[in-house]
């Protein structure tokens, strides 16, 4: 049911993707700014409490409604509920406009549009960033929109839908991403009711452990298909680089993968620029040294989205050999 469930929302979302706009990501929005009121009263425990009727409720309520369609309406339902809930939390075309917009720019050398591109997409001032470091930049970004977007849901789907547990895992990740985003000290400054100390570093700490496994796989898939000496070289040796653990490890991964040099100096917030924490948003990259690498360019912009297809490629054919084994098992 995995493989043909996950299938089948990516072939709906290619076709009809999601708005960002859209009650879904609004009702979750809503759904976080009422936990954050009533359950984060300051203190060390509360903000576990916090996190946990945040993140852990609604996948709970996608696999009651899992097991009422499997069990009382029978699989075909059940198969149409996780195509829906993957439909909401798994697609390309959740993150992939502005990708596009800015590489059609930089093909046609219209640099002044494509830096107007990136500062819209980032909320950042992105004026006097040069040609190499637009693309620097819309590369690091991206991967980590793909990996958030598509291969962390991917992983934790595979996962728990193998433990009979349904969409269950997709939600769990996207929740846990968007918490630590939504709690975090820069969007709660912008806020009128900011999260504690304790709710930041809860849903922090959780997200962590969480995209830890997740990460790592990413990295697994792009040596895969990239070139695999020198992505595992990076991971290995150049993911402390950057900041984060977990995209550290899957940037450095993508520096080997393709061979272009990742890293530097992160992209500053416009002052006064409002804050949009949308569930569709992605977390900052902050600053890093340098991975070994060619300097950036636009055809690693191509580089890039084969390597994120063929890595879905790979997904796609361990996810149907493993159904197949299981069905003549």
């Amino acid at each position: 049911m995995s493989f043909f469930a996950i299938l089948f929302a990516l072939l709906i979302e290619q076709a009809r993707p999601l708005a960002r706009s859209n009650p879904i990501h609004e009702g979750l929005r809503a759904w976080a700014l009422s936990v954050g009121r009533n359950f984060d009263a300051g203190q060390a425990h509360h903000g576990w409490v916090a996190w946990s009727m945040g993140v852990l409720v609604p996948p709970l309520v996608v696999l009651g409604v899992h097991w009422a369609l499997f069990y009382f309406l029978g699989w075909p339902l059940a198969l149409l509920w996780n195509v829906a809930v993957l439909y909401v939390t798994l697609g390309f075309r959740q993150f992939s406009y502005h990708f596009t917009g800015i590489r059609d720019a930089l093909e046609e050398g219209d640099a002044a549009d494509a830096r107007a591109r990136l500062a819209q997409w980032k909320q950042v001032d992105a004026s006097e960033l040069p040609r190499s470091e637009i693309v620097r930049h819309v590369i690091e970004h991206s991967v980590i929109a793909a990996h958030r977007h598509v291969f962390g849901v991917l992983a934790w789907f595979s996962i728990l839908a193998a433990l009979g547990l349904g969409p269950t895992g997709a939600v769990l990740y996207r929740m846990a991403e968007f918490a630590s985003r939504h709690w975090s000290a820069r969007v709660g400054a912008a806020t009128t009711h900011p999260p504690s100390a304790s709710l930041q570093q809860a849903s922090a700490q959780a997200w962590m452990v969480i995209d830890w496994l997740p990460a790592r796989l990413t990295a697994l898939c792009f040596a895969v298909v990239g070139s695999f000496e020198e992505a595992i070289e990076g991971w290995r040796f150049h993911a402390q680089r950057f900041p984060n653990d977990n995209d550290g490890v899957v940037l450095a991964a993508t520096s080997g993968a393709i061979n272009v040099r990742l890293g530097g100096e992160a992209l500053r917030s416009r002052a006064g620029a409002p804050v949009q924490p949308g569930f569709e948003a992605d977390a900052e990259i902050g600053d890093s040294d340098f991975t070994p690498g060619r300097e950036p360019e636009v055809g690693h912009l191509r580089s890039v989205v084969g390597l994120v297809w063929r890595s879905v490629v790979v997904w796609m054919l361990l996810l149907a050999l493993l159904t197949f084994a299981r069905l003549l098992g």
